[in-house]
């Protein structure tokens, strides 16, 4: 009997592979069910004449029939389980091993049948930053991918505590609205979009590079960077020596504060002192990060708590950063209703806004939060906001005694959802059956755009520009692009994965030369005119829907902050 996982890999290989539209693949596989053929190894060992029976077109028939041969020999010589599982992944290496970098699915939205970090390892993206490549480097590419590289490099630093996987999806999400809103102006498309016909109704919603989608909630996806929490371990960048030693001695410490207060909150405190919840401490690069939280009534409270803490904690006084912030109710009778608000960074760049911002998330009033980090002399770069906003959420957590769930979109993965994916799907029969119901997916019924598809997209779209071309006008004549002969697809593909990891390592080095001197929200915006600025120049119009042009990375250095490029 044909399992869940057959179906993934059969839609997989329609959808990928042959390169069939979703729409037209769910309909083929309805079709080849109704005579019996419900997984891979069935079709390919399926006379031809059976598959054509399913297949009206015989030229069609044959090449799934021929493509599924294929899959099945090319899988012939793995292991049981990776031949259930579907053969090689997208990012195993030229000989397909797959030994390197775990295997996983996203077809029907699925759980991969992996660990989170392995999930995200297995779509890990190329980078460079070397200045001098990057400065050098013209790449030939259309504007979507361009779109879709900004967009999954910007969210590392406003929506840092995403994983890689849903950065992906995201992104996507904002190619595919941005895409379809080109199309409606150039008259390629008619009529409202499924988002404007009500089909992510009751959905969360974020704002990318200006523009709000709708996205799902991935529940129970939990996932960590290189990190590593509490007594999980040491850090994967301590020696035993210097800055890692003193990191671990400062973790433990946290550690065992987190263990005395935890046993204070669970039996009342028969003194007067107020007791303190603690977060895990989180430690990264030699750098520990631990967050304290406790009631407060009234901001002239804040000081006296603030000093009773280092007065009972002497270690606290020895870290880089003490951060605060606190969020009050008003008074009853106070002419001013909101609830005021206060924060201080104590040196560590917008630690006190993120403070806030979580609270707020969690609905923590009447809170004083006081987060420390003791730093190890390595810049973490936008993983210190997700170590920062987990700490500060965990010890909300431990005082508050709520859950994720008790957060709106304070911090879980997300999905980006695929809204033209799920209208279409309703309208035709088989999983639709005609009527407005999102069931097409395992992902509470909506189909969401697939990180691995986007992962796909980007290797494959950065071509190195013709010699002529890139030291063409306004450049120095010095390019990394090679003299006109034939190159091998292999080369050619690795041409254009070196690009990507060129262009991505050239976005990061403008975005971290901003990160810590404008807000999320800023660079979110400024990041658009930013892609507009460098985008490749094509025709107008119809004429120039999907067309490529030249983009020069020394363009997007460029953006830098210019303080930042006077090395000031």
């Amino acid at each position: 009997m044909a399992t869940q996982q057959d179906l993934q890999d059969l839609l997989r290989l329609l959808t990928v592979t042959r390169k069939t539209p979703m729409m037209q693949a769910m309909a083929q596989v309805k079709a080849l069910q109704g005579v019996g053929l419900r997984s891979i190894p069935e079709i390919a060992q399926a006379p031809l004449a059976t598959v054509q029976s399913a297949i009206n077109d015989d030229k069609a028939a044959k090449a799934l029939h021929n493509a599924c041969r294929a899959w099945l020999k090319r899988n012939s010589s793995t292991s049981p389980t990776q031949t259930a599982a579907g053969g090689k992944h997208a990012g195993s290496d030229a000989t397909g091993s797959s030994s390197k970098r775990p295997r996983t699915e996203f077809v029907l939205g699925e759980p991969p049948q992996m660990t989170p970090q392995e999930l995200e390892r297995s779509l890990e993206l190329p980078i460079c930053t070397d200045e001098e490549r990057i400065s050098k480097t013209v790449i030939e590419t259309n504007r979507a991918p361009l779109v879709l590289a900004f967009a999954v490099e910007l969210l590392r630093y406003t929506m840092p505590e995403q994983p890689l996987s849903s950065r992906l999806s995201l992104a996507q999400a904002v190619v595919s609205a941005n895409s379809r809103s080109k199309a409606v102006s150039i008259g390629l498309e008619k009529g409202p979009s499924a988002d404007e016909e009500g089909w992510a109704e009751g959905q969360p919603r974020v704002t990318i590079m200006g523009r709000t989608i709708a996205v799902l909630k991935r529940g129970g996806y939990r996932w960590q960077g290189e990190e590593t929490v509490g007594e999980d371990g040491k850090t994967g960048e301590q020696t035993g020596q210097g800055e890692g030693e003193q990191a671990k001695t400062q973790e433990s410490q946290a550690e065992t504060e987190t263990q005395a207060s935890s046993a204070t909150l669970a039996h009342e405190p028969t003194r007067n002192k107020p007791a303190w919840s603690v977060s895990q401490p989180i430690s990264l690069k030699d750098s520990t990060f631990v967050a304290r939280a406790i009631h407060m009534a009234d901001p002239s409270q804040r000081r006296a708590l603030i000093q009773s803490l280092l007065e009972d904690n002497p270690k606290l006084k020895t870290a880089t950063h003490n951060a605060w912030a606190y969020r009050v109710r008003p008074s009853e009778g106070s002419p001013n209703q909101r609830i005021r608000e206060e924060s201080f960074d104590d040196g560590e760049t917008g630690c006190g806004d993120l403070m806030l911002r979580v609270m707020r998330e969690a609905g923590a009033v009447d809170t004083l939060v006081v987060l420390t980090r003791w730093f190890g002399g390595t810049l973490l770069g936008p993983d210190r906001w997700r170590l920062m906003r987990n700490c500060v959420a965990g010890a909300l957590s431990e005082r508050l005694r709520v859950t994720g769930a008790g957060v709106t979109l304070g911090g879980e993965a997300l999905w980006g959802l695929d809204l033209e994916t799920a209208r279409a799907k309703a309208t035709v029969g088989g999983y639709g059956s005609g009527t407005r119901q999102h069931t097409v997916t395992g992902v509470v019924g909506m189909p969401i755009h697939q990180p691995e598809s986007a992962r796909r997209y980007l290797l494959r779209s950065f071509a190195s520009a013709p010699a002529e071309e890139a030291s063409g006008e306004g450049s120095d004549g010095s390019t990394t692009q090679s003299p006109k002969k034939a190159k091998t697809l292999k080369a050619i593909e690795e041409e254009k994965e070196q690009n990507l990891g060129l262009l991505l390592g050239a976005l990061r080095i403008v975005f971290d030369s901003w990160a810590d001197h404008v807000s999320a929200a800023e660079l979110d915006k400024r990041a658009w005119g930013w892609y507009v600025a460098v985008r490749p120049a094509v025709e107008s119009g119809l004429a120039g829907w999907g067309a490529k042009g030249l983009v020069r990375l020394r363009d997007i250095l460029a953006l830098r902050r210019k303080a930042q490029q006077k090395g000031s």
